[in-house]
């Protein structure tokens, strides 16, 4: 039997993103309109990488699960889409706990520019969090890259939750006044997924107050008669 070969990966960038953590960051690419970048590393600061990048609408970013590339792998996974409790294979699923520790995203190409010196890509649609680090860049190739009879049944049989996004009067005028203006877009298309725990996705009255961080500001929300009700939104203290 071939001994396994090991490799050096080094990143070519790093991921700057409204999301400061885990928590409620969309469970796949494109299901909120976030936008970011990538900034690339001093070995990689060289605009010659991206020429002709400009002729493709939607880029593969294939990067690392950096906050959990100490931890252990096993065969199987919890399932969050199966309530957490029954397993899969990990393979069959884009767990982030992998052997290799190695995600992908598919993002929208926002351009790029040399920023006093520094190159970076604008991307949109993105899933990542913030520092999450690049390793590779790819065209999306729509003649190959879509699969029109491709099906997924997990998936299907298990869609994603849809709750409502509503603000209290106190939350709308925190959201008044604070400088992102994407900040709304994302509060609701983020936690309308509902990204509470499996278990407690199916409870409509939920008295857990909870707390999740985009750009600068601290987030507060309960589920309430069906409603994922945001209460304030704070300025994360410096």
């Amino acid at each position: 039997m071939t001994e396994p070969v090991a490799y050096s990966i080094s990143a070519i960038g790093t991921i700057t993103s409204p999301f400061k953590q885990k928590f409620a960051i969309p469970r796949q690419p494109a299901l909120a309109n976030a936008k970011g970048s990538v900034v690339f590393t001093p070995e990689f600061n060289d605009a010659n990488g991206l020429r002709g990048i400009e002729t493709y609408s939607h880029l593969w970013l294939l990067f690392l699960f950096h906050e959990n590339l100490a931890q252990s792998w096993t065969p199987t996974v919890r399932a969050p889409r199966l309530g957490g409790n029954s397993r899969i294979g990990v393979f069959a699923s884009r767990s982030t706990f992998r052997p290799n520790g190695i995600g992908m995203s598919v993002v929208k190409n926002l351009g790029h520019e040399q920023k006093h010196g520094q190159l970076i890509l604008h991307v949109g649609g993105l899933d990542l969090l913030d520092g999450t680090p690049v390793i590779d860049i790819k065209p999306y190739l729509p003649y190959s890259d879509s699969v029109d009879d491709a099906s997924a049944r997990l998936l299907e049989q298990n869609p994603l939750p849809q709750r409502e996004v509503v603000f209290t009067d106190a939350a709308q005028t925190e959201l008044n006044n604070q400088p992102h203006t994407d900040l709304a877009a994302l509060i609701q298309q983020c936690l309308g997924q509902d990204p509470r725990p499996a278990y407690r996705q199916a409870e409509d009255n939920d008295p857990k107050t909870y707390q999740v961080i985009f750009y600068d500001r601290d987030i507060h929300w309960q589920v309430t008669a069906g409603q994922v009700v945001v209460t304030a939104i704070k300025q994360v203290a410096v």
